[in-house]
């Protein structure tokens, strides 16, 4: 059966504090309704997504989100997933509050498939902590057997959920769309929930997001080689180096940037620089490279990425490096938006052997270290 899902993110979140509604604030490199829309995008069994936002946050969430399917927001919740479903086609919908913004693929797996023996569906957490009633003093312990906290996505046969949003009495607010299905006499299953699904509420939540988006680290490493000519500029790490020969190539030929440039598309499987920047395309004859290295970064921010760290060996025996490192290390510092002590930059020789040490050529190896959110899922 076909499924939907509605990702709920037109409140003002004003509990969040902050300067934008907490649905577009950054968690772990991204907009928190980014991260919800993307695991349900990338679900194989999830054939439509629709997110709900306020009118006139349009704007901000395709820039949030990309090209996506976006529906109006009303005064309530309620009103908000009503317009969502207005919106869809599918037999199956998943309601989803872009304030829980990991969603793990196992849990949406496992509400629809509860769905074969209900007209509804809510992941829960068992509640382990002891619950009393009082105020300033203790007071009596509350049971907590077959007590549970409820979370999102929750699933629904679309036709059901329909009748009951249109049943309920519109002077009663709904917190969820679980007890609106149960008041129509509906069974509502319960599946394991998942702790990454807490909610991001108060302006504490958001550090503990940030923990639990679970960053991936990843590493790689570039390589390139250009030879020297006379009647050539010679670029270096974004920077132009006197010298009587340059480096000969289709761009300008810094070998320091492509080398580097290879090893950040490295750490998100991006293939390589050639792949991005044909020489064969003209357009990119004399460019300068730090085109090339910035778009590599912005893949890798497009992902939710970070650069933590990158190092680059010149291997060359003219000319000297020492004089330049520091102009190179702060061009590069700038492009890439990290501290100088985040980037590493040396330098050595072939004793005299091979191309290099013949002074035919110069070339670089690098390394890039980054991060990436998603070990969650």
């Amino acid at each position: 059966m076909s499924v939907a899902a509605i990702i709920v993110a037109a409140g003002s979140g004003s509990r969040a504090g902050g300067a934008v509604p907490k649905q577009f604030a950054p968690i772990a490199g991204l907009p928190m309704v980014a991260h919800s829309w993307r695991a349900f995008a990338a679900h194989p069994a999830v054939d439509e997504v629709v997110v709900v936002v306020a009118s006139g946050q349009e704007k901000r969430a395709r820039d949030a989100c990309g090209p996506v399917r976006l529906a109006t927001g009303g005064a309530t919740r309620r009103e908000s997933v009503a317009n969502g479903l207005a919106a869809i086609s599918a037999e199956r919908v998943l309601v989803h509050d872009a304030a829980r913004p990991f969603v793990p693929a196992a849990v949406i797996d496992r509400v629809l498939a509860a769905l074969d023996r209900a007209a509804g569906v809510t992941p829960a957490l068992p509640l382990a902590d002891t619950l009393v009633r009082g105020d300033a003093t203790l007071g009596e312990m509350v049971r907590r057997d077959g007590l549970w906290r409820v979370q999102t996505p929750q699933g629904f046969d679309a036709a059901v959920l329909r009748r009951a949003h249109a049943a309920w009495d519109a002077a009663e607010e709904a917190t969820d769309d679980a007890q609106m299905v149960r008041r129509l006499g509906e069974v509502v299953a319960l599946v394991q929930g998942d702790p990454v699904l807490e909610k991001v509420t108060n302006p504490a939540d958001f550090a503990a997001a940030e923990a639990r988006a679970g960053w991936e680290w990843r590493s790689a490493t570039g390589f390139d080689v250009h030879r020297l000519e006379a009647g050539e500029e010679l670029w270096l790490g974004g920077v132009l180096i006197p010298h009587d020969r340059g480096l000969s190539g289709h761009s300008d030929a810094d070998v320091a940037l492509h080398a580097l440039t290879d090893a950040l598309l490295g750490t998100i499987a991006a293939g390589d620089i050639g792949t991005h920047f044909p020489p064969s395309d003209m357009q990119w004859k004399g460019a300068a490279s730090h085109q090339f290295l910035t778009h590599a970064a912005g893949l890798i921010a497009e992902r939710g990425g970070r650069i933590a760290f990158v190092d680059l060996t010149l291997i060359c025996e003219a000319p000297k490096i020492g004089p330049h490192r520091a102009a190179m290390q702060a061009r590069i510092a700038a492009l890439l938006d990290l501290s100088p002590d985040r980037v590493s930059i040396k330098a050595t020789t072939t004793e005299r052997l091979g191309f290099t040490g013949r002074g035919e050529g110069i070339a670089c190896q690098a390394s890039a270290t980054v991060r990436l959110p998603g070990a969650w899922t």
